[in-house]
Formats: C-alpha cells, structure tokens, sequence
C-alpha cells in the first residue's frame, strides 16, 4: 500500500475514532458519575471503582418521576403516532395530487419549522387556554406537534414523489379508492420513511424542554426532561449530581436502544430518494 493512501486510511480512522470519544464520552461520564456516591462523584476518574445504585432508588423515591416517565412515553408516543398518520395522508396529497398552490404550501409547511420555540410560545399558550387543556397530557402533545409535523410531512412527501406512478395507477384499475392505495400499496414501501420520521418525532418530543416547562403546573403533569430540571438537593444551593445523572441515564437509554433497534430502518429512511434509478 502507497504511504499516502495508508496514511490516509489512518487519518480517516483517527477521526472516526475522535468523533465516537467526543459522542459518547459525556453519556459514558453520567454512568460513570451516577453510580458514585459521597465525595466520590467529585473525584475525576475514568474507570469505574463502586458500582452504588443508591442515586437511581432515590430518583423514584423523592420524586414522582416514574409518573414523569410515563407522562414522556404517552405525550411521546401519541405525537408520533399523530404525526404520522397526518403527515402519510399529507404527503399523498402534497406528492401524488396536482392542485393549484401545492408548492406554495408544501413551502409554508417546511417555513413552520423555521420559527424558534419562543416565537410561537404566547400563542400556543393561549392556544392551549382557550381549549382548557393547560397543565394536562393533550396540551403537550398538541405543542409538539408543531415541532414534529413540519418535518414529517416534508419527509415523507419526498419519499412520495419517488414511488413509482405505475403501482398506483394498477391499483386504481383494480377499483381502489385513494386510502386503500395508501394503506395497502404505499404504507409497505414507505416502511424505511415512517420509522426515520417517527424516531425523529419521538426523540423531539422526548426531549422537549420549553412547551413541558410552560404549559405544566404540577409535579403530576410534568415530562422528564422538566423533572430533572427541576431536580433539587436538601438546600436551595445544593445540586443532588448523583440523582441528576441517574435521571439523564434513564431518560438517554430508551433513544439508545431504540436506535440500536432501528438502525437499519433509519440509514435506509435517509438515503431513500437521494439517488434515483
């Protein structure tokens, strides 16, 4: 092998290398830190020397965050299942029908997701009012929806437009009508689309902060990322750091092993549309 193409094929590995340390060493610190106790958490080190699951009892114990969870997993999960139902009947419309002002809302579409959260946070609060759903689970899912859909619809009438015409045209023949066509002929090809689009969704619900914080009252209502916030010590002044990196390993596992699962799916659902035959 020539020196330059081997020191080449180093450096690429060197920075492969750099970039995995750089991502996962914060997360691999919180473990680290979150099964120390005592003075301990405050000693650098960077192998584990007690392995103490006192910080993750007392997470649950001084706080409601098993119900914090799951307030997560049902504001997480309705908005996902939400967006993706109106973003696949979106895209069909938006990628399969020709209408006068498609582009220009299709535009308009992508142009919501350009607002900061803070821009629209008035409004949705009195949004939010007006409905009397402040301080409850469908007020948050109604927030996140701003943020999931824009992108969703946008993904998958991509994705759309690539589905080949003929399929449609067959089923039309046939005597579909258009759900059919949608459920039955598109839906099982648009499988790589729809789980990119649904992780994404997820995780921008998971880990929303503002709307969460905002638009919830009491301990009862709140998602994770708000309970750890919010998380305190025997004093004003004093920060628990063992409860708080038990917290963030608990809420951070369930995206790790969801991206582990999906892996696949998601590389596909990225490139799907990027090369056309």
């Amino acid at each position: 092998m020539k020196p330059a193409k081997l020191f080449g094929r180093i450096a690429f590995y060197a920075l492969v290398v750099a970039i995995v340390v750089f991502a996962v060493f914060p997360f691999y610190y919180a473990i680290l830190t979150s099964v120390k106790s005592g003075q301990a958490m405050f000693e650098i080190s960077y192998w584990p020397k007690s392995f103490d699951l006192a910080n993750y009892i007392a997470v649950f114990r001084e706080q409601p965050f098993a119900l914090n969870l799951m307030n997560s997993i049902v504001v997480a999960v309705a908005v996902v299942a939400i967006s993706l139902f109106l973003g696949v009947t979106a895209a069909y419309a938006l990628g399969r029908i020709n209408f006068r002002g498609r582009g220009v809302l299709l535009l308009t579409v992508l142009a919501v997701s350009m607002f900061p959260q803070v821009a629209v946070l008035s409004g949705m609060f009195e949004l939010i009012r007006f409905f009397g759903i402040y301080n409850s689970l469908p007020g948050l899912v109604l927030s996140n929806l701003i943020l999931t859909l824009p992108f969703t619809v946008w993904v998958l009438t991509t994705f759309m437009r690539e589905l080949p015409k003929e399929l449609e045209e067959a089923a039309f023949v046939d005597g579909a009508t258009p759900w059919i066509v949608v459920r039955r002929v598109f839906l099982p090809l648009m499988w790589p689309a729809l789980v990119t689009t649904g992780l994404l969704a997820f995780i921008a619900a998971w880990n929303e902060f503002l709307f969460a914080l905002t638009f919830t009252l009491s301990n009862e209502m709140r998602t994770v990322p708000v309970a750890i916030a919010l998380i305190t010590g025997a004093s004003q002044h004093e920060l628990p750091w063992g409860n708080i990196m038990a917290a963030s390993v608990i809420v951070t596992l369930p995206l790790v092993v969801l991206v582990l699962i999906f892996q696949r799916k998601i590389v596909s659902g990225l490139t799907a549309g990027a090369v056309k035959g």
